[in-house]
């Protein structure tokens, strides 16, 4: 090798390798790769930099041999670049302690305290018999007795669904903290399984009894999600006296299919609503049980944030949940509305799309669609994802049931935050944004020209100075806000109290995107594993929300004396609480919008 070319050597290779290696490590962390990954790969650059220089005189097939070396070792690695798939503990903290055994009205269980021992925690209680085989889209089954004591430390599997890429995840928490904090741990994810009807409980450790019960349901679009999320660790809500429990249930094609042949199968003559009937069943189950466990089955709050959210409109109004509860919270989601934008269909439109389920796995019967492997059955394209007006669980559409006040609910708080769309809507635009040129022909294609013309008009000035945020705005309003709206008035009308609020707090993660309330209402922002993303002042709202949030499923009434006042809703005033950097009254900031997206909603089918 010449001087010059061994100059040029020690230029370009070490640049390359290191931005190689920069692009390796930017991956790693997208992943959720482990730090010993990143230093088997440094480990490989440093030895393909040493034997490219020991080979610089070789012919150029044997110079290349580090270079192709380190090249397949980072695919290796890249490969094992995921997250593990484990079990997942009910307590966070090390030093586990087991509690006392607790019996319940089918067998006895063992939990965990918290760190404190302030809380007793039970993860992973059965509440219905495993629906699987030929249980397989067939109502919930009452579970069976056990024998001996059942170790309730870890959280069940996860409903079986489609795990999303780790990259893109990372990706999106990037986009909400608006900056790059890498960690290199392992974050695992939480195994699955299509044996999924188990509930979790977090309770006072005390001996007061008839303590109030706080029944919640996790959102994820009827696809996804998780009773082990951190967002929603019940432990801050037992210290302030709740009994929390969260459910699992059945998702996606296990959980809202529907079809003929199974609607004929079941006595009660129902399909398309198995993932809520499997919520009735625990209703039912926490209502037979609350007295094993010091529960008071006459003080029941149910709640849910986005599908969950929908899932609690439609307790309000399924004839099979009337008496199982008392109250419920609703975040960030409504079916309590005329043609809700999302989360429902009618069983003939559910019919036709879940027929191409079993066309795409080529199945002519139901027999044979249980036959198909879990595993093959979540990667069907079209996963359902709404709940169905099927004459049994759903006897007529929400908010028919309103009008004719029999809803189950006496008291309802429900609310929505400030951009709520913006998950949704921005990365379908990433690479194309709206401005003020296109953003009508966008509304047009959400809505009709007509009503996007009478956005436009409505919002001229928002438009001209940002009309990103306006369109995204106006979609939030579309998917959240007026769902939501109408909820308050539909229900004040049947004679239920209500607490409205909006969340706006901004922070340097979630902040007020969709579901960036959960971690401030269910007070696990001072739990947060990422101390960069919040501070005091996000602490101090979360001390007040949970203080909110408890009352309300305590007594139905949220305030108390420590704390701002949260006036009942009016229509007249339409009152909302606003939880932002203050805790304040403010009027509904969209009640120029409504109308026009009422408008559009009352001309479709």
């Amino acid at each position: 090798m010449t001087k010059r070319k061994t100059v040029l050597f020690w230029i370009f290779y070490p640049l390359i390798s290191l931005l190689a290696l920069a692009f390796i490590l930017f991956y790693f962390d997208l992943a959720n790769g482990p730090m010993v990954l990143f230093v088997l790969e440094l480990v490989a650059l440093v030895l393909g930099m040493i034997f490219r220089f020991l080979l610089r005189n070789k012919k150029f097939l044997f110079r290349m041999i580090p270079s192709f070396s380190f090249l397949l070792v980072s695919v290796i690695l890249i490969s094992f670049s995921k997250p593990a798939i484990e079990r997942k503990r009910g307590v966070s903290h090390s030093q586990v302690v087991e509690t006392d055994t607790l019996t319940l009205k089918n067998g006895d269980i063992k939990g965990l305290y918290s760190e404190d021992q302030k809380v007793e925690v039970y993860t992973g209680i059965p509440y219905a018999k495993a629906p699987v085989g030929d249980l397989r889209w067939k109502e919930p089954q009452d579970v069976e007795n056990w024998q001996g004591v059942k170790d309730c430390t870890y959280f069940a599997p996860r409903a079986m669904q489609q795990d999303g890429s780790a990259v893109m995840s990372t990706l999106v928490d990037i986009y909400s903290a608006k900056g790059w904090y890498p960690d290199y741990h392992m974050n695992p994810r939480q195994d699955m399984s299509e044996d999924c009807l188990y509930l979790n409980i977090w309770r006072p450790h005390t001996e007061e009894t008839n303590l109030p019960i706080l029944f919640y349901i996790h959102g994820g679009s009827l696809t996804s999600g998780t009773t082990g999320f951190d967002d929603y660790n019940g432990e801050e809500m037992a210290r302030h006296g709740v009994i929390f429990i969260n459910v699992a249930y059945r998702l996606g094609v296990f959980g809202f299919f529907a079809n003929e042949e199974l609607k004929n199968e079941s006595s009660n003559h129902t399909t398309g609503n198995y993932g809520l009937l499997d919520q009735i069943k625990a209703l039912q189950w926490v209502n037979d049980n609350a007295e094993y466990f010091h529960g008071d089955k006459s003080n029941i709050t149910i709640a849910g944030e986005s599908a969950g959210s929908s899932c609690v409109s439609a307790l309000c109004t399924s004839p099979l949940a009337k008496g199982l509860f008392k109250r419920a919270i609703g975040e960030s989601s409504s079916l309590a509305i005329k043609n809700p934008p999302h989360t429902y269909r009618n069983l003939d439109d559910a019919y036709k799309l879940d027929k191409k389920i079993m066309d795409e796995f080529r199945c002519s019967s139901i027999q044979e669609m249980r036959k198909i492997k879990a595993e093959d059955l979540i990667k069907t394209s079209f996963a359902p994802q709404q709940v169905s007006l099927d004459g049994y669980v759903l006897e007529k559409q929400p908010y028919e049931v309103y009008q004719e006040k029999n809803n189950n609910e006496e008291i309802l708080l429900n609310g929505f935050n400030v951009k709520e769309a913006d998950a949704f809507v921005v990365p379908k635009f990433l690479f194309s944004p709206t401005n003020k040129d296109n953003i009508k022909e966008r509304l047009a294609d959400y809505f009709n020209e007509d009503i996007a013309n009478k956005l436009v008009q409505v919002y001229e000035k928002e438009i001209k100075e940002d009309a990103f945020s306006t369109f995204n705005e106006i979609i939030s309003v579309y998917w959240f806000m007026n769902p939501h709206h109408e909820w308050s008035r539909i229900a004040l009308d049947a004679g239920v109290k209500v607490y409205s609020y909006q969340f706006t707090k901004e922070n340097r993660y979630h902040s007020n995107y969709h579901a960036g309330e959960l971690i401030y209402a269910y007070g696990n922002v001072r739990h947060d594993k990422h101390s960069y993303r919040y501070d005091d002042s996000d602490i101090k709202l979360s001390d007040m929300m949970v203080t909110y949030w408890s009352n309300f499923a305590k007594t139905g009434n949220p305030n108390s004396s420590s704390l701002p006042t949260w006036r009942e809703y009016s229509v007249s005033e339409n009152n909302l609480l606003e939880f932002g950097n203050e805790v304040k009254e403010i009027t509904d900031p969209y009640l120029k919008t409504y109308p026009i997206i009422q408008e559009y909603m009352d001309g479709q089918k």
